[in-house]
């Protein structure tokens, strides 16, 4: 079978059993089905499916469990379920660029550069062989980049991009690096002792975005959306500490527990007039004192000064 046909019927067998557990002869009905359908032959016996679960797994890293009690194969997702969940998404992601030759009649893609994910692997292989890495790296306000040594401890994704968190050598202090301002990495010899008291989720718990906390300590931040606009921070928290406080036809009301930085403040001016500020009394001067100064930046603008 052609290798386009095999991938087409690894993505089937995951999409069956991502909606639910199923039997040998459940999944062999479904491709049987979908055979009529694409007109593509994806019939299976039971031997190949079992090579299949092996490729999907060696392949994908996607797990199919066969569970004795029940009599069903299902996917398991209960060690890492958010990573699981990311594989799966990249998963349909991939069939779905994959089943036209002309992308560019029927999705229209985002204009941007890398977000460094060519670097991703030798990263996370690094981390986790204990290894130190060295690259070039560009930061906005300098004109040529530097050399870096680091100390790889964790990978970070904020708002579509990621960040490696590690040691900076030279200075002996913890860093945060986008992927998409680093090139030419190197992975050395050179082994480092990973800190023990180092926990990336920890260390980012009560942070908003990628800057970190540097000692602050986290507030109660309370904070008012238009009904409208709650409907969007409903589906999609802006923290993980977010707690609905109203939820009406008037009012959405949320209470986050985190560190404010600059990323947060910025956050919550995105959304301008359908956001007010509740408490605390320091972010709200904060908020007020930016929007003044973008008026002014503004009104400078028009007058030319």
């Amino acid at each position: 079978m052609a290798q386009k046909e095999m991938i087409s019927r690894f993505s089937l067998i995951i999409k069956k059993l991502r909606k639910h557990p199923a039997s040998f002869a459940e999944i062999a009905d479904y491709l049987d089905f979908e055979s009529n359908l694409q007109g593509y032959e994806f019939n299976i016996s039971k031997r190949t499916f079992d090579r299949d679960r092996n490729a999907i797994r060696s392949l994908f890293n996607i797990d199919i469990v066969w569970d004795k009690q029940r009599k069903v194969y299902f996917l398991d997702m209960e060690d890492q379920p958010e990573v699981n969940e990311r594989i799966l998404e990249a998963f349909d992601t991939f069939n779905a660029l994959n089943i036209t030759d002309r992308l560019s009649d029927y999705i229209h893609f985002e204009n941007r550069k890398s977000m460094g994910t060519e670097n991703l692997y030798g990263l996370l292989h690094a981390i986790k062989n204990r290894v130190q890495v060295k690259f070039q790296y560009q930061k906005f306000w300098e004109n040529k980049p530097a050399l870096k040594s680091v100390e790889p401890f964790a990978l970070k994704e904020f708002r579509n991009r990621w960040y490696l968190v590690g040691k900076d050598i030279k200075i002996n202090e913890l860093r945060i690096y986008a992927l998409d301002r680093l090139t030419d990495l190197a992975i050395m010899k050179s082994k480092f002792i990973y800190p023990s008291d180092f926990s990336v989720n920890a260390y980012f718990k009560n942070c908003f975005g990628i800057i970190a906390h540097d000692g602050q300590s986290p507030e109660e931040v309370v904070l008012s959306f238009t009904p409208d606009q709650g409907k969007y921070i409903k589906s999609l928290p802006l923290h993980h500490s977010q707690q609905i406080l109203v939820d009406n036809k008037n009012d959405f009301r949320i209470r986050l527990h985190l560190v404010v930085t600059f990323d947060f403040v910025m956050e919550i001016l995105s959304y301008g007039p359908e956001v007010k500020v509740i408490e605390p009394q320091t972010l709200k001067k904060e908020i007020q004192r930016k929007l003044l100064e973008s008026l002014s930046h503004y009104v400078a603008g028009i007058r030319g000064i």
